[in-house]
């Protein structure tokens, strides 16, 4: 799934590739965004990223954007595993584009 904001801040198909194993080596991200991705890789994993991934991921968000990162991983993992445990996972999946939440900012 991909929302709105993102296709309109910039989001392809080919961006979103990137997000792969071997990430840290990509020179196409930022160093913002590697933080981003090994902090939602210990998510997933079910630990807490090291420290200095931390220290990384707090130099290029605040707290109420970390929260809203946490929140939405931790919404699409539960949503995923829901669907593997009911056995309603898809073989494929089409993108799909959903409007964004109306969000304050």
């Amino acid at each position: 799934m991909r929302f709105a904001v993102a296709r309109q801040e910039g989001l392809t198909e080919e961006r979103a590739a990137l997000i792969d194993d071997g990430y840290e080596r990509s020179a196409e991200l930022s160093d913002a965004h590697k933080a981003v991705l090994a902090f939602t890789d210990a998510m997933l994993a079910g630990g807490a990223p090291p420290a200095p991934a931390v220290r990384e991921l707090r130099s290029h968000y605040t707290d109420a954007q970390l929260a809203e990162l946490g929140l939405g991983v931790a919404l699409f993992h539960g949503m995923s595993k829901m669907l593997i445990v009911l056995g309603m996972e898809p073989d494929e999946m089409d993108t799909t584009v959903s409007a964004t939440p109306d969000v304050r900012r």
